[in-house]
C-alpha cells in the first residue's frame, strides 16, 4: 500500500553474531574486536545491537557479567541489557541514516545465504500441511462457528488444540524440511491430529446445525437417510456438487457371538436427490465399490457395515455462503444434459468451455474454446540429477531427461455433469497415476497426479511452456499477489549461487492479451518461470544428507552432516492442481482467488444413512465487494460472537460489507488479534459494512 516500514538489516553472520560469547576478562577481548568492527561500523544511528542469543543455544548464561565486561572494553559507550522492542524504538527515534528498499527483500546474493532450496525439500511433508491448513481455515472454524450460533457446543478448545498442534510443525527447520527423519515423522504424525480433530469438528457441527443427533438416530425405528451440502465458501454457489453415498448391505457383528443376528440390505438402487422444496435432482453416478463404514455414536458401539460406495455427481442450485441444506433420496429420474455439458472423444474431454486432452506420453494439451487459444505439451515430466542437501539444490551432470513412455488412457467417467479420464504409466523410476477432471459449466480442469517414487538424489519437475517470454509471472503470497521475472540462476559467489525457483502460495499465472493459464494448488508450491516463458513445477526433491560441505552451489555446511533417508520421497504422494486459461485483465484484483476457491472449495457433501428428521440450516454469511477476499470466518477468541476476516487484492480503497443472517445486533472492527476494538454502525437489516484500505486487512467481530 505504499507504507514505509524501518527495518533493521542483519550483519553477514546474522542474529546469531554475538551468540555463546565469553563472559570471562581473557576470552572476551579478542572475541569482541572483530564483533565490534562488524557492527560499528555498519550502524546508522548511535546504537548498536549486540545479538547474545542463537540457533541451537541454550540462553546466555551470564547475561549480567557480559554486560559488564562489555562496558569495561567500552569505556565511552553505555552498555545495558535490552530488548528488541527498545532497540527498535531508539532506532526510529534517532532518525537513521535509511535508504528505500522496495520489493519482496528475498534475495541476498553476495551477501549471505538464504537457502531457497529448502522450498522443494519434503514436498510431501508440506502438501500435506497445506491440506491440514485448508480443512481447518475453511471448514473447521466456519462449521464450528455456526453451530455454536446456532446454540451448539462449544469447540473452541478443540479448536485451539489443532491450531496449536499445527503450529508447533510450522518452526523454521521443520516446515522447511531441514530436519532428521524423526522430526518430519513426528511432524506428519501432528498433522495427522490436526486432519482427525478437524473432521471431527466439522462432523459433530454438520450434524447440530441440520439437527442429526447420532443416539437418537440409532434407536429410531425407520431412517431417512439425507446428503447436507455445505458451501464453504462466502458467495452464493451452485453448480455440480461430488458427493459420496453408502448403501447398507449386511452387518459385522463384533464382540462375542449371542442372540444377535446379522442383519441385511439390498444395496445400492438408482436414485435421484430432492430438494428441500421438492424440487428433483437427477444423478450421474460416477463410481461405484464396495466398502466397510463405520458409524458412530457417543452413547452406543459404534456400528460397522459392509456398504456399497457411490460417488455421484448432481447440479445444484445456488447455495446462500456458508449455507447447509440437506437433499432427500427420490426415485431415480432421467438426466438431461445441463448448459456446457460434459462430453469425452477418445483421449480429451470438453465442456463447451475448455477442452483438455492427453497425448500419447503423458502430457497434456489444453484449448480456451472461448479465446481460441489452445497450450501443447503442459505437464511434461523432467527429471535431473540432485547432488544437493535438504537445504541446496545443486545440479549433478547432464542434461534433465524427459518422459518417454506410451500411456494408454481410459474414460472412467463420460458426462454429462463429469467427465474423468485416467491414465497410468511408468517412466523416470516412478509411476504415475494421472486423473483429469472436468465439470460442466467450469472453466478448469482439476487433476490428481499420484507419483511412486523410486529414484533418490533427483529433483523431478513439471514443465508448462506457455510461450510468454519476458512476461511476469504472478505468484501467490500470504495476503497478496507478486509479480515476478525470470531469474537466472546458477551464477554465483562465495556465499551462495542465485537460486532460480522460488516459493508461491495457491496460485500461479502469467498471461498477455491473447491469453495464458493459472496454475491453481491447495497451498505451498516451489516453481521456477523461465525467460522463455516455461513454467516449472517442482514435484518431489530427492536428497539423501540434511547438510553436505562439498557443494557447488554453495560452499559450507547449513547444517550437520546427518542422513536423511526420508527426505529421499521414496513411495506414493498425491499432487493436486487445477489449469484453468487466463487473460491479462484476471491476473488484476480477486480474479484469481475466486477461480482458486472455485477449484478447491466447491460446495462440499456430507453423507448421513441413519438421519431420522433433519432441518435445513438457518443462517448464511456472504461477502460483497469487489477485489475483497475471504480470509476467516471463525469464533471470537474470547467472549462471544463471530470473527469475519478479509483482504484488499487492489491497491486502492475498497467498500465492503457482510450479509449475515440472522442479522447481527453488535458489530466491531478489531485487529487481527481481536485485542483493540471500534464500534461499527450497522447498517439497515444488519448489514455490515466497511471499507478496506489499500493491500489491507479488515478483521471484525459480530454478536
Amino acid at each position: 500500500d505504499g507504507a514505509e516500514l524501518l527495518l533493521y538489516h542483519l550483519p553477514r553472520d546474522g542474529y546469531e553474531i554475538g551468540g555463546a560469547r565469553p563472559a570471562d576478562e581473557r576470552s572476551l577481548p579478542r572475541a569482541w574486536a572483530g564483533i565490534r568492527e562488524a557492527l560499528v561500523a555498519r550502524a546508522a544511528t548511535p546504537h548498536v545491537a549486540v545479538f547474545i542469543g542463537a540457533d541451537h543455544h541454550a540462553a546466555h548464561p551470564a547475561p549480567a557479567r557480559l554486560r559488564e565486561l562489555i562496558a569495561a572494553l567500552e569505556p565511552d559507550a553505555e552498555v545495558r541489557i535490552s530488548s528488541l522492542d527498545e532497540f527498535l524504538i531508539a532506532l526510529e527515534e534517532g532518525r537513521p541514516r535509511a535508504r528505500i528498499v522496495e520489493g519482496e527483500l528475498r534475495d541476498s546474493a553476495g551477501y549471505t545465504w538464504t537457502l531457497q532450496g529448502a522450498h522443494g525439500t519434503r514436498l510431501p511433508l508440506k502438501r500435506r500441511n497445506a491440506r491440514a491448513e485448508l480443512h481447518l481455515e475453511r471448514f473447521g472454524e466456519p462449521l464450528a462457528a455456526l453451530a455454536v450460533r446456532a446454540g451448539g457446543r462449544d469447540r473452541r478448545a478443540l479448536l485451539g488444540a489443532a491450531w496449536e498442534t499445527l503450529v508447533a510443525g510450522h518452526f523454521h527447520d521443520t516446515i522447511a524440511g531441514c530436519t532428521s527423519d524423526l522430526v518430519a515423522a513426528e511432524s506428519a504424525a501432528r498433522l495427522d491430529a490436526v486432519r482427525a480433530t478437524t473432521g471431527e469438528i466439522v462432523v459433530a457441527s454438520v450434524h447440530e446445525l441440520i439437527g442429526h443427533d447420532p443416539d437418537v438416530a440409532r434407536n429410531a425405528a425407520a431412517h431417512e437417510p439425507a446428503l447436507a451440502v455445505w458451501n464453504p465458501r462466502v458467495s452464493p454457489s451452485g453448480g455440480v456438487v461430488v458427493a459420496d453415498l453408502t448403501f447398507f448391505r449386511r452387518d459385522i457383528l463384533v464382540g462375542p457371538p449371542g442372540m444377535r443376528r446379522t442383519g441385511t440390505g439390498k444395496g445400492y438402487r438408482p436414485f435421484a436427490l430432492v430438494t428441500p422444496d421438492g424440487a428433483p435432482l437427477p444423478v450421474q453416478v460416477i463410481e461405484r465399490r464396495r466398502a466397510l463404514e463405520r458409524i458412530d455414536a457417543p452413547r452406543h458401539y459404534p456400528d460397522q457395515d459392509v456398504v456399497d460406495a457411490v460417488r455421484v455427481a448432481f447440479e445444484a442450485s445456488s447455495i446462500p455462503g456458508h449455507g447447509l441444506v440437506p437433499f432427500r433420496l427420490a426415485a431415480p429420474r432421467a438426466l438431461r444434459d445441463p448448459a456446457n455439458a460434459v462430453r469425452i472423444s477418445g483421449q480429451r474431454v470438453t465442456n463447451g468451455l475448455i477442452e483438455i486432452g492427453m497425448d500419447g506420453d503423458g502430457a497434456l494439451e489444453l484449448l480456451d474454446v472461448r479465446s481460441g487459444v489452445r497450450l501443447r505439451r503442459l505437464l511434461t515430466l523432467e527429471s535431473e540429477r540432485d547432488h544437493g542437501d535438504t537445504y541446496t539444490f545443486a545440479p549433478g551432470p547432464g542434461r534433465p531427461r524427459s518422459a518417454r513412455a506410451r500411456v494408454p488412457v481410459e474414460t472412467v467417467a463420460a458426462g454429462p455433469l463429469v467427465g474423468i479420464l485416467s491414465a497410468r504409466w511408468e517412466a523416470l523410476e516412478a509411476v504415475f497415476r494421472l486423473r483429469i477432471e472436468l465439470r460442466a459449466g467450469e472453466p478448469l480442469a482439476r487433476l490428481t497426479l499420484d507419483i511412486t517414487n523410486r529414484a533418490r538424489d533427483r529433483r523431478l519437475r513439471a514443465r508448462l511452456p506457455l510461450g510468454l517470454a519476458g512476461r511476469p509471472i504472478v505468484a501467490g503470497a500470504a495476503f497478496g499477489l507478486e509479480r515476478r521475472h525470470a531469474v537466472a540462476g546458477g551464477s554465483g559467489s562465495r556465499h551462495e549461487s542465485v537460486v532460480a525457483t522460488a516459493p508461491a502460495q495457491r496460485v500461479l499465472a502469467a498471461a498477455d492479451a491473447v491469453g495464458g493459464l493459472a496454475v491453481l494448488v491447495p497451498g505451498h508450491c516451489e516453481y521456477e518461470w523461465t525467460g522463455e516463458g516455461d513454467l516449472l513445477l517442482t514435484l518431489l526433491r530427492s536428497v539423501g544428507q540434511l547438510s553436505r560441505g562439498d557443494l557447488p552451489t554453495r560452499p559450507g555446511h547449513a547444517g550437520w552432516p546427518v542422513a536423511t533417508p526420508g527426505a529421499q520421497c521414496i513411495g506414493t504422494d498425491r499432487i493436486e492442481l487445477a489449469l484453468a486459461p487466463v487473460a491479462d485483465t484476471d491476473l488484476e484484483g480477486d480474479r484469481l482467488h475466486r477461480l482458486w476457491e472455485r477449484a478447491f472449495l466447491p460446495p462440499a457433501a456430507r453423507w448421513i444413512r441413519n438421519a431420522v428428521a433433519l432441518r435445513p440450516a438457518s443462517g448464511s454469511i456472504e461477502l460483497d465487494g469487489e477485489g475483497l477476499v475471504h480470509s476467516a470466518v471463525k469464533p471470537a477468541e474470547s467472549g462471544e460472537g463471530i470473527v469475519l476476516r478479509c483482504w484488499n487484492a487492489t491497491e486502492v480503497p475498497r467498500p465492503g460489507r457482510w450479509l449475515v443472517t440472522p442479522p447481527p445486533r453488535r458489530a466491531w472492527l478489531t485487529r487481527a488479534d481481536e485485542g483493540v476494538e471500534t464500534p461499527l454502525r450497522l447498517a439497515a437489516g444488519g448489514t455490515v459494512e466497511f471499507t478496506a484500505p489499500p493491500a489491507g486487512i479488515v478483521t471484525i467481530r459480530i454478536e
